[in-house]
């Protein structure tokens, strides 16, 4: 059965955001500190997994999710390779980009987007959002007061404020914010990179922690660019399918 059509609220959470988690924990770990100190190249383990994943997880997927993948892939190598490398925005173990991180992004992409726009979801849709939005301004609340993560308060309030007005996205956001929280603790944790104590390491008036809170919000360049690319490459369909929503819209009012 589909993700997307089951009406089990859990079996969903379970088949998406749960092995996501799980996938997580096992691969990052590949490339954890507590690797090095068995396997001299463990890096390359964490990538042959991503990668044997990635595939798997293509062929099953729906082609319009395909080339979601692969857009999601294209941006990522792009965005790492400026935000860590040319910006020093944050640092990976060995001053790389890690060949998982890329594939890894899309992943993760996907599973929040199953998630998000599963049937058995939607319908809770409103409790979601409103426990998601309150645990998440308390989150970034006590990352600020207790480990004086200005930068990422400063992102997460950013996020939410967007998000006001931005009832169809809410729901994929907010949970893309929390499965971004889980990512950064486990990686930071495993010390497979590691964030400075301020933004970039330049802005001293927006000190951060190892990670920062609302790290999720340039998430949204992510899912710009993977909507941009799907928009270049179905330009009738997209625009028939606004024109439904535009249809159904005044029909509702």
């Amino acid at each position: 059965m589909s993700v997307v059509a089951t009406k089990s609220s859990f079996y969903t959470t379970f088949k998406t955001l749960g092995l996501l988690y799980l996938f997580l924990i096992v691969g990052l770990f590949l490339d954890s500190f507590y690797m090095v100190k068995i396997i001299e190249n463990a890096q390359f383990y964490a990538n042959i997994l991503m990668i044997i994943v990635f595939v798997i997880i293509f062929f099953k997927v729906h082609h319009r999710l395909k080339e979601n993948m692969i857009a999601a892939v294209m941006i990522a190598f792009f965005g790492e390779y400026l935000f860590s490398i040319v910006m020093g925005m944050y640092t990976y173990r060995l001053e790389n980009v890690p060949h998982y991180v890329p594939f890894g992004h899309a992943l993760l992409y996907v599973a929040v987007l199953c998630f998000s726009k599963a049937a058995s979801i939607k319908i809770h849709h409103q409790f979601l959002e409103r426990f998601l939005t309150i645990f998440i301004f308390i989150y970034a609340t006590v990352f600020l007061i207790f480990k004086n993560d200005v930068f990422g308060f400063v992102m997460t309030i950013a996020t939410l404020y967007i998000l006001r007005n931005k009832p169809r996205e809410r729901l994929f956001y907010l949970t893309m914010y929390i499965t971004v929280v889980v990512l950064e603790l486990i990686g930071t944790y495993y010390k497979c990179w590691y964030w400075p104590t301020t933004a970039w390491g330049i802005f001293d008036f927006l000190p951060s922690h190892n990670p920062p809170s609302g790290i999720s919000f340039f998430y949204f360049l992510l899912d710009l660019g993977t909507l941009w690319f799907y928009k270049q490459r179905h330009k009738i369909a997209w625009k028939r399918m606004k024109n439904i929503r535009k249809i159904r819209l005044q029909s509702s009012n």
